[in-house]
């Protein structure tokens, strides 16, 4: 696992800018986290840096949002209120995570046996000492 002490939004920015050339099509980004840690702040950094325009917001209601304005499909998950793996089957999750887009996928924790073994994997924490600042530890590397 690797870790990184992100100070501010220009930081999450930076990170976002860093890890977006290594994706394609097919790849899912496992976000764990609690509420008010970031999750879709980097969801937005992400799309942007995937040329993006429409509003990233979280999709909480909807379960999966889908972006189709930029160089990669994207395919953004809240499952918060995800109960079993049979939830994510009717939705044709799927379809979403070995299609031809990249799935963000927020509280991933929660449905964990679903997520592929190659997934990045990024769990944001607030930092004890100074709740401004967030804790990443990923399982990928990356060049910043």
């Amino acid at each position: 696992m690797n870790t990184l002490i992100i100070k501010n939004e220009n930081d999450t920015k930076l990170f976002a800018e860093a890890l977006t050339p290594q994706l394609k099509p097919g790849d899912i980004i496992a976000l764990v986290g609690d509420l008010g840690t970031g999750k879709t702040t980097l969801t937005q950094y992400i799309a942007r840096c995937l040329g993006i325009t429409e509003d990233i917001t979280s999709p909480t209601f909807n379960i999966v949002k889908e972006y189709k304005s930029g160089k990669i499909p994207l395919y953004h998950f809240d499952v918060y209120r995800i109960k079993s793996l049979e939830d994510l089957f009717e939705i044709g999750y799927e379809e979403y995570f070995y299609g031809n887009g990249i799935s963000i996928i927020e509280w991933a924790d929660l449905i964990y046996e679903a997520i592929p073994e190659n997934a990045y994997i990024i769990d944001i924490s607030k930092d004890k000492a100074d709740p401004n600042k967030r804790i990443y530890n990923f399982n990928f590397d990356i060049n910043l």
